[in-house]
């Protein structure tokens, strides 16, 4: 049998199944129990008729009364000092009191001590005192809600919803005073809260919030704690962002001075007609600009990051349309097996690129972190994937022979519990060999949520694909850790080539990687190399393959072809492909 409940009796607060108790201070016997006649169908009732009663009851059950009904002239006390009393003890000080009185003057004295509403005597028909009481009682509680979720329990700071509201009435009284909307973050918190506790890291929380009120409250301005470590401050503009910025850090640090680090961002003299939250959200951008800077710890959000915002927001807008009429075209830049005196064609790398109708091409190093970012990462590398495939099926059925492709596989891949069959249907639908595929895993990739990585690597490497530790060089994994993962190839970082090729570079650390490489028996590629300097080293010190700009930038594919009918012009081609497939 279905039950209907009524929507009133769903959405009951909590508590609602129990009555409310109210206190009625009253010492005439006649009006005490006329408004216990009048309440007690609603509510538990407590009847005194003096103040000592009232105090009494007032210390044992402030916890449960949730109104006082007060007669001013009691025999033994008068009602207003009572009154005074319960709003100077913080036990009693937030129970709702209406006073009963005949007195008119009273009831705006009684208001102005702390008084809700007043009940005149001789009391008026019953519905209009139940109407009273239950509206007092209802206003304290949502009152009392309110007060709890509104500021952080930690800090003392707005909460982020009512901080948006209470900014939003700020602008509506003060409509001509300029505003500032700033965001501070603490960077690299988490790793305060690790290396020293956090009983430390909530007093560092505590004394930024005191801090930040103590530098814009007076003037006005309001604060919050959006996050763990993220404070927002609405407050008229500042004149020295320095003095408010150094006067945070160094109430942060307390007596542990430089400890602390904490980057700004501004949002200075905003438009009012802009959203609330999006200003924060600019505020926002400009913090991020400095992450992890030691010299810069101050951004202001301008113009040019206000286009960038809206450039972005067109590419996030144009994303399916673009992958559904394939405005993205992979490019493919080839890998040079080195270690024959003539180097020879031995695979390549897929590369996407975003070819856009009216923008044209718009660079890899753009759009690329603002897919990982916003979660589109897998839609595009899949995308990749599939073209990949069929332009390997293609080739190889053009010229007979197989050309190993490389494709990415992000971080955010590997965790999506269908990766493997995802890569194996694509492969066996293809026509082609596991081999034929090979899947660059980025070296800081194996070091999050690295069980379950290393257990899916080892089941695509089970299954025949080839696996590279793309970006190996940039120092997130240990020695240690290498030596037990699954890797078919190591491939070293292009900035560490860059970087080791400069002037005072430590050509050592280069030598000590590519014997690492044959340490564990896999075959080494670097890539980045523009330079016959570059290539040259790289061979003397033992590295196998090349990949870099002074052999050829990404190719489209009909443009990549000729290295293809160049390869097959030399001598037994298959031999050496194989022998790097092998290694």
């Amino acid at each position: 049998m279905n039950v209907t409940i009524p929507i009133n009796e769903m959405q009951k607060k909590p508590g609602a199944e129990r009555k409310r108790k109210i206190l009625i201070v009253e010492d005439e016997f006649v009006n005490r129990e006329i408004l216990i006649a009048i309440l007690d169908a609603e509510y538990e009732i407590i009847a005194v008729g003096s103040g000592t009663e009232a105090e009494a009851s007032l210390l044992s059950l402030s916890r449960e009364i949730s109104l006082v009904l007060l007669d001013l002239n009691l025999p033994d006390r008068h009602g207003l000092d009572i009154l005074r009393e319960m709003k100077e003890n913080p036990l009693t000080a937030k129970i709702p009191v209406i006073v009963l009185t005949s007195d008119k003057e009273a009831e705006v004295e009684s208001l102005n001590i702390g008084a809700i509403d007043f009940i005149p005597k001789p009391y008026p028909i019953p519905k209009v005192v139940q109407a009273r009481v239950k509206r007092t009682i209802e206003l304290s509680e949502d009152r009392d809600l309110i007060r709890e979720t509104e500021c952080d329990h930690l800090t003392g700071l707005y909460t982020r919803e009512y901080f948006y509201r209470y900014a939003e009435q700020y602008d509506v009284f003060h409509p001509d005073v300029p505003t500032d909307a700033l965001v501070l973050d603490v960077n690299r918190f988490q790793m305060i809260n690790e290396r020293f506790g956090k009983q430390y890291a909530d007093q560092v929380l505590i004394r930024i919030g005191q801090a930040i009120v103590a530098s814009v409250g007076e003037a006005g301005g309001i604060a919050c704690r959006r996050s763990a470590d993220t404070f927002l401050v609405y407050c008229p503009h500042l004149t020295d962002y320095h003095a408010f910025l150094d006067a945070i850090i160094a109430a942060a640090c307390g007596d542990d001075k430089g400890r602390i680090r904490i980057r700004l961002g501004v949002s200075a003299e905003t438009e009012k007609t802009v959203e609330m939250q999006t200003r924060f959200d600019r505020a926002k951008i400009a913090a991020d600009t400095v992450r992890g800077s030691f010299t810069d710890c101050i951004a202001f959000y301008d113009n040019a990051m206000h286009e960038k915002e809206i450039y972005d927001e067109r590419l996030l807008d144009e994303f399916p349309r673009a992958i559904a009429e394939k405005q993205f075209a992979v490019y493919f830049q080839p890998k040079f097996d080195v270690r024959p005196d003539t180097p020879v064609l031995c695979g390549s790398e897929a590369l996407v690129r975003w070819i856009h109708p009216e923008l044209g091409m718009i660079s890899p190093g753009v759009f690329i972190p603002l897919f990982e970012n916003k979660g589109l990462i897998r839609m595009l590398d899949r995308y990749v994937w599939r073209e990949t495939v069929s332009q390997i099926a293609a080739w190889k059925k053009q010229f007979g022979r197989t050309v190993p492709v490389s494709v990415n596989v992000s971080r955010i891949d590997m965790l999506d519990p269908d990766l493997v069959e995802t890569l194996r249907d694509l492969v066996i639908n293809g026509g082609l060999d596991f081999s034929d595929l090979h899947l660059e895993i980025t070296e800081s990739a194996y070091t999050e949520n690295a069980r379950q990585i290393i257990d899916t690597v080892n089941q695509l490497q089970k299954i025949g694909f080839v696996i590279e530790m793309d970006d190996f060089g940039s120092g997130y994994s240990s020695l240690n850790m290498i030596a037990t993962l699954p890797i078919d190839v190591l491939k070293l970082d292009m900035v560490f080539i860059r970087s080791v090729f400069r002037e005072n570079g430590n050509l050592r650390m280069l030598k000590v990687i590519v014997e690492i490489a044959e340490t564990l028996s896999v075959p080494m590629i670097a890539e980045g190399v523009e330079t016959a300097e570059q290539l040259n080293t790289l061979r003397e010190m033992g590295c196998d393959m090349v990949q870099g700009y002074y052999f050829s930038a990404p190719k489209p594919a009909a443009d990549f072809e000729k290295f293809i009918r160049e390869w097959l012009q030399i001598k037994e081609p298959k031999s050496v492909l194989k022998e790097v497939e092998v290694c």
